[in-house]
């Protein structure tokens, strides 16, 4: 009961038959002409600047974006660029690896071949100076059995023959022998 005590003086207040429920005309116009004019300026002077700096910031949202996307495409281009310097430096590291096994066999076959070649050529060169050696020593041995065969014949034929002769026979005897080789 209060509270519609208290209203009655309010009712009364507004001029008589006004009640809470009632439309003023002349105030739902001033309200709908203040309202149009608040939409108008902030219109004018709010949504503008505003609507303006939210694009702003979505354009600058996009461009970030696209920037973003940009480096991240060129991320994976340097990304596939290094595996294939990776793979090429791999495989230039097998192709020189198995060009140094090859010189290295080939130096090693060279070098095989030119120590056999020396080592016949010693071989030869040694045989040589054998067979010079061993004829030198055939023909000391020679002379000196001529020089005994002389020695001996001349004891025993020293009166008939003289020492030219003698010798002649020794040497006739001597190429007679068989011949060592």
């Amino acid at each position: 009961m209060l509270q519609s005590s208290a209203l009655i003086p309010l009712a009364a207040a507004g001029g008589g038959a006004a009640s809470l429920l009632s439309v003023d005309a002349t105030l739902l116009w001033a309200t709908l002409v203040i309202f149009a004019l608040f939409a108008a300026v902030l219109g004018r002077f709010a949504w503008g600047p505003l609507l303006k700096i939210v694009d702003e910031r979505e354009k600058q949202i996009r461009d970030q974006l696209e920037s973003a996307e940009r480096a991240a495409a060129e991320a994976r281009e340097l990304l596939a660029k290094h595996q294939e310097l990776l793979k090429n430096a791999g495989r230039e590291r097998d192709e020189i690896l198995a060009r140094a096994m090859k010189d290295a066999d080939a130096l090693r076959a060279e070098l095989v071949a030119k120590a056999r070649a020396e080592g016949e050529l010693a071989i030869a060169r040694a045989r040589e100076q054998i067979q010079r050696e061993s004829e030198q020593a055939i023909g000391q041995l020679r002379g000196q059995v001529a020089d005994l065969a002389i020695a001996a014949a001349s004891r025993i034929v020293q009166s008939s023959l003289t020492e030219d002769a003698q010798r002649r026979l020794v040497d006739e005897y001597i190429h007679e022998l068989p011949r060592v080789q």
